[in-house]
C-alpha cells in the first residue's frame, strides 16, 4: 500500500443512517477507487447511529466479487464500529467470501429456495 486514507461513512453517505443498499454503493465505489489506487482504507463509522446488512453488503461484501480476500484483510480496517455492527459485518463478509468462492452453487441454492417459498 502506498498510503492508507480514512473514508467517513457519514460524509460520503451524508447521514448518520447507513441503511439503504444505493448508500452502500456510494461507499463501496470509494473503497474501490481507493484500491485501484494503491490506497489502504479505513472505514470510519463515527457519527453513525443505524447500520443495515444491506448497506454493508453494499459497501463491502461486494468488494469480495471484486477483489481477493488477502487484499481485502491487508487494505481495509474499520473504525468506531459498535460491538453489535461489528458482529453484523463479520456475517456479511463470511457470506461475501462463500459467493466469491462459489456463485453459481449460491445462486442455485437461492432459487431453490425461492422455489419453496
Amino acid at each position: 500500500m502506498d498510503k492508507t486514507i480514512t473514508l467517513s461513512t457519514r460524509a460520503i453517505v451524508g447521514s448518520p443512517f447507513c441503511v439503504s443498499t444505493e448508500d452502500g454503493i456510494r461507499v463501496f465505489e470509494a473503497i474501490r477507487r481507493a484500491f485501484q489506487q494503491g490506497q489502504g482504507v479505513v472505514l470510519s463509522f463515527a457519527g453513525v447511529d443505524s447500520l443495515t446488512s444491506a448497506f454493508l453488503n453494499a459497501a463491502i461484501g461486494q468488494l469480495y466479487s471484486e477483489f481477493g480476500e488477502a487484499q481485502i484483510q491487508e487494505a481495509l480496517s474499520v473504525d468506531h464500529m459498535e460491538r453489535s455492527d461489528k458482529i453484523l459485518l463479520k456475517k456479511v463478509i463470511e457470506n461475501a467470501r462463500r459467493y466469491a468462492q462459489d456463485p453459481r452453487s449460491y445462486s442455485d441454492a437461492l432459487e431453490r429456495a425461492m422455489e419453496v417459498a
